[in-house]
């Protein structure tokens, strides 16, 4: 005869849920003990700080007992090659400020803490958040004196600055790693955005985004030009891609920069040019008035969803019967743009909508509605919004002017007093008094 004894799974299964238990209650006499005893949670000696002194020794610790071999007062350790030798102060910052550790040491120096390295004066949370800070727009000393006000740390500007230029060291690194052989689409772009160079000032980004042979993306390099985007610049883009291990592209889809697809074909001969149908309808309204926007859409909108090449030919040969005589420049664009325009017509629907476009890489803001009125503003809680004019109706407080063909009393009168020349002033001259003195001379030389 067995006997067969069954385990309860109960106390695995509910293991979990008992220990989540027992740290919220030690947590909780935590805080309450801080609070009996008048410490601050967080700031200076607070209770952060106080737990991330205790965990981080309590680590530094246990890294110094698995290099020895035996803990601490363990007799093993007695007449020993090495053994522990005290500990050393050292002070790291944190994101909860500077916390003051008693590192523990070896007598022949040969302990590497993993935790808190050798020489190591921040923790891996504080180089995150300068270079967060920095990446915002912050400079060096804006950083320090935010970091001093909000934890209560002194970091000097060459601190942050070498911080910095850590991070400036693993991006060359990255900007400069190999690339695949062949990838089956490439996207290229330009970007506008602001950096600081001694002052704020535009400049463009351009950024290649690749498509791999297992459908994933991967952002091949940015680089920072100076001025506005042009093609002479993508060419040293490319050259520099190619150079990095890329030997064969197959579709390389960008915005229609002039000269940009002479470059790309310089670069990889074979490789395929494709034109964002997005950037050629922007271009397209550039040279139309607003009224005439939605019209131009709906009749340009055949050409770029037709199922063949031929059936968009037909589409724009029929908008350039409607709109060549009054916007002939759209015609000789899209004439000029056709055979970078026409490639993604030979794929399927699921396909073009991929390829047709450079999204990817900057998503284009939708044209306002037409034919509509002003957007709203924003509605913000807590702040009445005043009513915005509209300027296309006459205001109330200002009447509007009768009609020309009703009769207007007394205006020629009016116009006649306009028109009047106005009097001139005369100068007042103010009287001149002299006094003469006449003297009488007799003939025969008397004078009287």
């Amino acid at each position: 005869m067995t006997e067969t004894t069954t385990q309860d799974p109960q106390p695995q299964a509910w293991a979990g849920v008992e220990l989540d238990t027992v740290d919220e209650q030690l947590a909780a006499r935590l805080v309450e003990q801080a609070r009996s005893q008048g410490i601050s949670l967080v700031g200076p000696d607070g209770l952060l700080q106080r737990m991330t002194k205790l965990v981080l020794e309590s680590a530094l610790e246990g890294e110094l007992t698995d290099h020895l071999g035996y803990p601490h007062s363990d007799p093993a350790g007695r007449n020993g090659a090495n053994s522990r030798n005290g500990t050393r102060p050292k002070t790291v910052l944190t994101e909860i400020g500077p916390v003051e550790l008693e590192v523990p040491r070896d007598r022949d120096a040969s302990f590497q803490p993993k935790i808190v390295r050798k020489r190591q004066r921040r923790l891996v949370g504080m180089d995150d958040l300068v270079v967060s800070l920095v990446a915002k727009g912050l400079t060096t000393g804006e950083v320090a004196a935010h970091l001093a006000e909000i934890y209560g740390t002194q970091v000097s500007r060459q601190t942050i600055s070498t911080i910095t230029d850590r991070v400036l060291e693993g991006l060359a690194a990255w900007q400069s790693r190999p690339l695949d052989a062949v990838y089956p689409v490439i996207f290229i772009d330009a970007i506008n955005v602001k950096l600081r160079d001694g002052q704020v000032c535009n400049r463009p980004i351009y950024v290649a985004l690749g498509v791999t042979a297992d459908g994933e993306r991967d952002i091949l390099g940015l680089w920072a030009g100076d001025g506005g985007e042009g093609a002479k610049y993508w060419l040293h883009v490319l050259t520099e891609i190619k150079n990095r291990g890329v030997g064969d592209v197959c579709i390389v889809v960008c915005d229609g920069l002039a000269g940009l697809p002479e470059a790309i074909s310089a670069v990889w001969p074979a490789a395929v040019t494709q034109t964002c149908i997005v950037h050629l309808l922007r271009n397209s309204f550039r040279y139309a008035s607003r009224k005439d926007w939605a019209a131009i859409a709906a009749d340009l909108k055949p050409v770029y969803t037709a199922p063949t090449e031929a059936a968009a030919l037909e589409a724009l040969a029929s908008f350039a019967a409607a709109w060549e005589a009054r916007y002939p420049a759209i015609i000789r664009l899209w004439e000029h743009a056709w055979a970078e325009f026409v490639p993604f017509l030979a794929f399927d629907p699921q396909i073009r909508t991929i390829i047709a476009t450079t999204n990817a890489i900057v998503p284009q803001r939708p044209l306002p509605p037409l034919g509509q009125g002003p957007r709203p503003l924003p509605q913000r809680a807590g702040r009445p919004q005043a009513p915005v004019p509209d300027h296309r109706q006459p205001r109330p407080h200002r009447p509007r002017p009768p009609a020309l063909d009703q009769p207007l009393e007394g205006r020629p009168q009016r116009l006649r007093h306009r028109l009047r020349r106005p009097r001139q002033r005369r100068q007042k001259v103010a009287p001149i008094h002299t006094s003469y003195t006449v003297r009488l001379t007799d003939p025969c030389g008397e004078q009287g």
